[in-house]
């Protein structure tokens, strides 16, 4: 397994898909920062940290037979492997805030950005990029965010977090490559944060509505049960879940 530190970098997202574009890395190779200048979220959100306090990295993933409309379970995968990872380190209380936020105590610790590669009708491969609160105590402008230390008290080594969590990654990915479907969808359904508990959600459009979450469908979609019993799917971009 190859492991790049880089001192500082925009993103390591952007540098691993920099140097992936011939389809010759090696699988599992993994980019790591100190300190990200440009560090990406979800949808165009950016990701701050304080520099060589915590783990901001990104994967390298190659596929074989990993068709289109199954890319979600690659989220699963991700956010299953972090849950364990995290276990592993004492911190309790975990879930995961669809799609791929992993929270614990209800403050969310760790942001996942996965890029994939679409060749013709299959997934050639993912870049997968993990930002998680390790050592940071400082988070002033974000309220709803927490990091290992200050869920645990402990201060954290970062490889030993990075070479864990390479572990349980590849663990997932082995579930996947064996087509264990319902396996990864059950054990993600189980983390999903309010799950069954009546939330507050904005649509597109910017209204509110409430309902609760069941599950996601096969394609990500999340499931959310409204009044009358009636059950709708929503895209990533359709839908947020308000605290």
């Amino acid at each position: 397994m190859r492991i790049i530190k880089l001192d500082a970098i925009d993103s390591t997202n952007t540098f691993l898909k920099g140097i992936s574009g011939d389809g010759t890395l090696e699988d599992y190779t993994v980019v790591t920062a100190k300190e990200q200048t440009n560090g990406r979220g979800q949808m165009g959100t950016a990701w701050n940290s304080e520099s060589s306090k915590n783990l901001t990295f990104s994967v390298y993933k190659r596929y074989v037979d990993l068709q289109l409309e199954q890319q979600f379970y690659i989220s699963m995968v991700v956010a299953l492997a972090l849950v364990k990872t995290l276990k592993t380190f004492g911190v309790n209380k975990l879930q995961v805030k669809w799609p791929n936020d992993i929270l614990s105590e209800n403050k969310k610790i760790c942001g996942v950005l996965i890029e994939n590669v679409i060749k013709q009708t299959q997934l050639s491969s993912s870049v997968l990029g993990v930002g998680l609160n390790v050592n940071q105590t400082n988070f002033e402008t974000l309220p709803k965010a927490s990091s290992l230390k200050l869920l645990t008290g402990k201060l954290f080594d970062l490889d030993e977090i990075l070479q864990q969590f390479l572990k349980d990654l590849k663990l997932y990915f082995n579930l996947l490559e064996t087509h264990a479907f319902e396996t990864l969808k059950a054990e993600y359904e189980m983390l999903l944060f309010r799950k069954n508990k009546p939330s507050t959600f904005k649509n597109a459009e910017g209204h509110l509505f409430s309902g609760f979450i069941k599950g996601v469908s096969k394609s990500g979609n999340l499931i959310i049960e409204l009044e009358d019993e009636i059950v709708k799917e929503y895209a990533l971009k359709e839908v947020s879940l308000l605290y």
